[in-house]
């Protein structure tokens, strides 16, 4: 999708049914789109579920979230001042759009402008030091005065003073949690802070309470929604490197404030340096890379097929399902490679993929690769 094109809208019928398919078992963001993409549309897919689980070998039918469970959550949202805004609809970031992992809804509450607005994204160390959160705030202010809306993950520290410095010219927070369940609590107030001007999001559900695992979760969508990342402290195994790393898979550019070596918040960020990251001292700094990219075409995934063909080819036999169970195993192979070694279509390995994850055997990998559980 070209930035400017046609995009679409989904009735109140299809975001219900949207919402069903991706709070379902074992569907996640690949998986929901895989699962449009073959069936149509999402209601098709729902009605699919059973079938799939069965052929994948699970002893079970799979936990399919009901109509009532997501009417429910609409309810609450709206009760919030939230909505759900799908992958290929006007309001979904095209930036966030690109990565192979997006997620097919986002509960988003705020000034939805903010999400069409180039982004960087801010993040670092929750202990920061004074030093660090000042400079956090001068590269803020700088980026906003530039015309660019920041990022971050509204935790304590690096974080926060990256809010707080860009109110007024517009900041998104992404939660790794529901919009109901912020995490700090404290940072409510914040929060009421960034609607006016900004947006807060998630793609988690209304209710959940953020586990330890959600955060390197969080953080994909922080680096996807941007440009770029900029780290300003971070530990030696902070979760601010965990942002960094899937920065550079999504292709963003990669920034890091130096700091001293004898201060081991700095250790994270000297290390980016050394690995090729771009030192930051200043807003300037950053804005004199990101922004020719923003001369760019943007490309973004294509809008799914929401006309309920099905698409043609013959499904697998049992012959060609034990051929390619006999070349997955628990080390990551790509699916390009079971493509050529089993000699049997894209379209039937897919299919066989798809039944294995829906039955909760099957993990997928970045680059393409996938394992058997």
């Amino acid at each position: 999708m070209h930035e400017g094109q046609d995009r679409i809208r989904l009735t109140d019928e299809q975001r219900i049914d949207w919402l069903r398919l991706s709070r379902s078992q074992n569907v996640g963001p690949r998986t929901f789109r895989t699962l449009i993409n073959h069936f149509g549309d999402a209601r098709a897919a729902l009605e699919a579920l059973p079938a799939l689980a069965q052929r994948g070998g699970s002893a079970g039918a799979p936990q399919i979230c009901s109509r009532q469970q997501a009417e429910r959550e609409v309810a609450v949202a709206e009760k919030l001042g939230a909505a759900f805004v799908a992958a290929g609809e006007a309001d979904y970031p095209l930036r966030l759009q690109m990565i192979d992992d997006a997620p097919p809804l986002l509960a988003v509450r705020g000034n939805r402008a903010a999400l069409a607005a180039p982004t960087v994204a801010i993040v670092g160390s929750r202990n920061a030091s004074g030093a660090g959160l000042k400079l956090t705030q001068q590269i803020a202010h700088g980026l906003g005065a530039a015309g660019f809306v920041t990022v971050s993950g509204l935790a304590r520290g690096i974080d926060a003073a990256a809010h707080r410095a860009s109110l007024d010219t517009g900041t998104i927070a992404v939660l790794a949690g529901g919009l109901d369940r912020l995490y700090p609590p404290e940072h409510a107030d914040l929060v009421d802070a960034i609607l006016p001007s900004g947006t807060v999001l998630t793609e988690m559900p209304f209710g959940w309470e953020p586990r330890a695992r959600d955060f390197p979760r969080r953080n994909r969508l922080i680096s996807g929604l941007a440009l770029g990342v900029v780290i300003v402290e971070a530990a030696k195994r902070s979760g601010s490197l965990i942002t960094a790393r899937l920065a550079l898979e999504q292709g963003r550019e990669v920034f890091a404030v130096p700091g001293s070596p004898l201060d081991p918040r700095a250790e994270g960020t000297n290390g980016l340096l050394k690995q090729g990251a771009t030192p930051v001292t200043e807003a300037a700094d950053i804005v004199s890379v990101v922004r020719p990219i923003l001369g760019l075409d943007l490309q973004a995934r294509e809008p799914e097929n929401f006309g309920g063909d099905l698409v043609d080819g013959a499904e697998p036999g049992d012959g060609g399902r034990s051929q390619i169970m006999s070349l997955l195993g628990p080390a990551p192979v790509t699916v390009d490679d079971l493509i050529r070694l089993s000699n049997i279509s894209p379209r039937a390995v897919r299919i066989v993929l798809l039944e294995l994850e829906i039955a909760g055997r099957l993990e997928r990998h970045g680059g393409g690769l996938v394992s058997l559980v």
